[in-house]
C-alpha cells in the first residue's frame, strides 16, 4: 500500500486493507490495527468493522511517521486513540516529574507527542499509573480526564504482569510473596509488621527458566504497592540483578532487571478488551 490511499467506495476496513495488501499475512494486518498503526483521515482505528466512506484516506504506518524526533529512543507508542496511549517505556526513565528532573519523563514526551511538538496546543496526557524509573515496559497514558477516572476506578481488577531476572531461585517454581510495607520513607519501601503506617501487598511469581546463578520469573500483582516487586523478591532472597537498592550483588545487564510485560484492561470508552504484551529487552534475555 502506499503510504496513504483514497477510498473509492464505502465498506469496511478490515476487507479495504486485505485487498490493498494481499500479499501481506492476514495476522499481520490485523496487528496494524490492534497496535494504533492504521489511521483514516489521521486519526488512529483499531475496529475491524470500521465503515470507510468514499474519499476517506487511510494509511498504515503513520502514527510512527508522526512520533519522529518527539519520542527518545526505545520509546514506542503501541496503541493511540481517542481515549487513551500505551507506550513502551525504556528504563532509565522517568514516568513524570521529580523534584530533580521535569523535563526528561514519559509524560512530558508524551505530551509533546500529542501535541506535535506545537507547545500552544490544549492537547495533553493524563498519568493512570507509574514505571520506576529504572524498569521498562508497558504504561497506559489518558487522552481524557474521564478516561483516566476510569481506568483507575478499576485499576487494581487490570492484569498486570511482569518479567524479573533474579539472582539465585525463588523457594518454589511458583508461590505467593505477601508482606505489610512501610511506603513512608521518600527513598526506600521496606516489610514491617503490620501498623497504621503500613498497607498490604501480595505478589504472585511463577518460574519460566532457571539458569545457574539467574531466575526469569513471571510476576502478577494483586496490589499495586510502590517497590512491592522489588521489596518482595530481596526479602524472598532472589533480588532483582541490578537493584542494589534492594540488596542486589550482580548487575551484569548494567540495569535493573525487572520489565512490564503484560497488560489486560476493559477500554474505559469502547467497552473492549485490551491486551498487550512487550517481550523482554534483549539486554535482559542475553542473560537466560
Amino acid at each position: 500500500m502506499p503510504t496513504s490511499l483514497t477510498v473509492e467506495r464505502p465498506e469496511e476496513l478490515l476487507p479495504f486493507l486485505f485487498a490493498c495488501r494481499p500479499e501481506v499475512k492476514r495476522t499481520k494486518v490485523r496487528q496494524w490495527l490492534k497496535h494504533g498503526a492504521v489511521q483514516v483521515n489521521g486519526q488512529s482505528v483499531t475496529r475491524t468493522n470500521h465503515p470507510l466512506q468514499t474519499g476517506d484516506v487511510v494509511s498504515v504506518g503513520g502514527g510512527e511517521v508522526r512520533s519522529a524526533g518527539l519520542l527518545p529512543p526505545g520509546m514506542k507508542v503501541l496503541f493511540e486513540d481517542a481515549s487513551l496511549i500505551v507506550i513502551e517505556k525504556p528504563q532509565n526513565l522517568l514516568s513524570m516529574a521529580s523534584a530533580t528532573e521535569r523535563e526528561k519523563t514519559a509524560y512530558a514526551f508524551l505530551t509533546a507527542y500529542v501535541r506535535r511538538g506545537k507547545r500552544q496546543s490544549p492537547q495533553r496526557v493524563w498519568i493512570v499509573h507509574r514505571l520506576d524509573r529504572e524498569t521498562s515496559g508497558l504504561m497506559v497514558f489518558a487522552k481524557t480526564e474521564a478516561a483516566k477516572h476510569a481506568l483507575q476506578a478499576d485499576w487494581d481488577d487490570v492484569d498486570k504482569r511482569y518479567l524479573a531476572v533474579v539472582e539465585g531461585k525463588p523457594p518454589a517454581d511458583q508461590g505467593v510473596l505477601t508482606s505489610h510495607l512501610d511506603e513512608n520513607g521518600p527513598f526506600k519501601v521496606f516489610s514491617a509488621p503490620r501498623s497504621d503506617r503500613t498497607r498490604y501487598a501480595v505478589t504472585r511469581y511463577r518460574v519460566i527458566k532457571r539458569k545457574a546463578a539467574r531466575t526469569l520469573l513471571e510476576l502478577t500483582l494483586e496490589t499495586g504497592r510502590r517497590n512491592q516487586i522489588r521489596v518482595h523478591l530481596a526479602d524472598a532472597d532472589c533480588p532483582i540483578i541490578g537493584d542494589q537498592k534492594y540488596e542486589s550483588r550482580t548487575n551484569p545487564a548494567r540495569r535493573l532487571g525487572l520489565h512490564a510485560a503484560s497488560l489486560n484492561f476493559i477500554h474505559p470508552s469502547t467497552g473492549d478488551q485490551m491486551e498487550f504484551e512487550s517481550p523482554l529487552p534483549q539486554d535482559l534475555a542475553r542473560l537466560l
